[in-house]
């Protein structure tokens, strides 16, 4: 009688636990862009191991 009165109760549960309607929703929903900002880098900070090789090379070849 008890695992009759479970499954009774189980029925009840699962039959009234169904939430929303079938109605269609016209909710449009617009997509998000997300922008990333980039750090600025420096151009000087590439030309300068290359300067510095230069002057280096042109240092030693003036002796």
């Amino acid at each position: 009688m008890k695992k009759i009165a479970l499954a009774a109760a189980f029925v009840g549960a699962a039959s009234t636990a169904m939430a929303g309607s079938y109605a269609k929703d016209d909710v449009v929903m617009e997509p998000v862009v997300v922008v990333e900002e980039t750090a600025a880098s420096s151009s000087s900070a590439a030309i300068l191991i290359p300067l510095l090789l230069v002057a280096i090379i042109a240092a030693a070849a003036a002796d």
